[in-house]
Parts: structure tokens; C-alpha cells; sequence
């Protein structure tokens, strides 16, 4: 079956960015864009990502993610090219050779993951963030004074998973900035505390590993404790809706694990 990457007039879109199409090796993992594909070519490779070309949420994100590469490299592979038409939005990437980094507890990626993610917290924040305040868990949260604990003039990813988080042979990389925001720099640590722990960690040792992180050192603790909360809520609100997905299942177990050694449940 033809998929949208080979079809012709995906490829004539592209085809001033790449020249002429050798190969595309589709890559695996990934819900945010509908092509996600390595492709060789005369001008590459690249990685190359596409959403349709319609008002959503997706649009939106393919929109900050070219917005914000200039400001999140080295830690994100480099924009080179982007493209557009009345059906796709395409980005086009530097391909990278790595794999997914490994969570688990004696995993010799940790403190990779760790040093990257305290990286993303001393970039600065670019102008363009400035309008993308962090409102996500607002909802979950307790009270208004609990969401002000939330904000703040910190970039930040929240997109932290192990397939996001890409290890080669001498750098590791925070890639798919689907969705970056301006918010309190400590929550980027509290979702890497969160991952750990579905990825079997005790909450004491997730937390231990945060400690790498300064925005995690200087968090004030009620913040921390207003996140934990809102997350365990928003996690399992998402569970309950969509039952089949294991993934969702897992994080608001994870979610709540940590909830409760804060003394947060809800």
C-alpha cells in the first residue's frame, strides 16, 4: 500500500529540500505526527516528520516544534528544511544515529538522562516561548494557589520518555519538541521522576535521581506536592478513558505510587 511519504505529491512537496528520494525507513514509536520517517536522499538524510495541514492540535505542535529549534540545540537534532502545502505541514531534521534510552534501575543511561534533562533546564528562554505559558495541569490542580505554584519563566520539554530521549555513541539528544511551554523549571525533573518510576524505579530512587537536577534542588516542596497531586489526577482521568491504552494505565499507576510517598493522594 503507498503510504503518504511515497506518494507523489508528498514527494514533489519535498523535493526541493531532499532532491531526489533513495530510500525512507518509517521509525517506530512516536503519536504526534502522521509521517515520521528517515529518508536518504540526494541532499540528506533527513529525518523527516508531517502532520495534515488542518487547524488541531497537531498543527500546532509541528508549528512550535520548528519554532523552538533554534533554541534547543545541541540537546535536539537541527531543523534544516521545512515545507508546506494545502495538505501537509513537513519538517525536515538532521538524522541522527541513536536508540532509545533505557529507565530502568541499573540502567547505564541514567545519568546521561539525568545530566540531559538538567541541560534542558539551563537553556534560556527564547522570546517566542513567552507566549506558551504551561496550563496543563491547571485543571487537576487543587486550587488556584496550587496552579500559580506551577508557573514560572523556565522552558520547558514535558516530553520526557525513553524514546525521546536518544542515545548515540558520544552525545544524547531531548528530541520531538512537540510541545514546549514556559512554566516552573522543576516539573521537567518531577516527569522524569514519574518515567523512572514506571520504568520500576522506587519513588525514593526516581527522586534520588531528580537530585541531578537544579531545578529539581531548588524547587520549593508544595510546588513539587501541587504537581504530584495534579498528575496523579490528570493521569488518571486520561486511564479511565481510554482503558486499552497500557501506556496511560502504567503512567497513572507511576503517577500515583509517587502521589502517594508525597503524601498527596487524591
Amino acid at each position: 500500500m503507498d503510504t503518504p511519504l511515497l506518494a507523489a505529491d508528498f514527494q514533489e512537496l519535498i523535493r526541493p529540500h531532499t532532491g531526489e528520494l533513495a530510500r525512507a525507513r518509517p521509525t517506530t514509536g512516536g503519536h504526534s505526527s502522521d509521517v515520521a520517517t528517515v529518508v536518504e536522499c540526494e541532499k540528506g538524510p533527513f529525518f523527516v516528520k508531517a502532520v495534515p495541514n488542518r487547524p488541531g492540535g497537531r498543527h500546532d505542535s509541528i508549528v512550535r516544534e520548528r519554532l523552538i529549534n533554534p533554541a534547543v540545540r545541541p540537546l535536539s537534532p537541527a531543523l534544516r528544511w521545512h515545507a508546506e502545502n494545502d495538505l501537509w505541514v513537513v519538517l525536515g531534521f538532521d538524522a541522527v544515529e541513536g536508540r532509545a534510552a533505557d529507565f530502568s534501575p541499573g540502567s547505564p543511561d541514567l545519568p546521561t538522562v539525568v545530566g540531559l534533562v538538567n541541560r534542558i533546564g539551563e537553556l534560556d528562554l527564547p522570546e517566542v516561548a513567552r507566549e506558551w505559558p504551561e496550563t496543563r495541569w491547571d485543571r487537576f490542580a487543587g486550587d488556584e494557589g496550587q496552579a500559580a505554584l506551577l508557573r514560572g519563566d523556565d522552558l520547558l520539554y514535558t516530553d520526557i520518555n525513553p524514546g525521546n530521549m536518544m542515545i548515540g555513541k558520544h552525545t544524547a539528544w531531548a528530541v520531538d519538541w512537540s510541545w514546549p511551554t514556559r512554566g516552573a523549571g522543576f516539573i521537567d525533573p518531577a516527569c522524569l521522576v514519574v518515567q523512572f518510576i514506571a520504568a520500576g524505579h522506587s519513588p525514593e530512587s526516581a527522586e534520588s535521581w531528580a537530585s541531578g537536577c537544579a531545578a529539581w534542588v531548588d524547587a520549593d516542596p508544595k510546588a513539587v506536592d501541587a504537581f504530584a497531586r495534579a498528575n496523579a489526577l490528570m493521569y488518571r482521568v486520561f486511564a479511565d478513558r481510554k482503558p486499552d491504552a497500557s501506556w496511560l494505565g502504567a503512567m497513572a499507576d507511576a503517577s500515583r505510587a509517587w502521589a502517594d510517598h508525597r503524601g498527596v493522594s487524591t
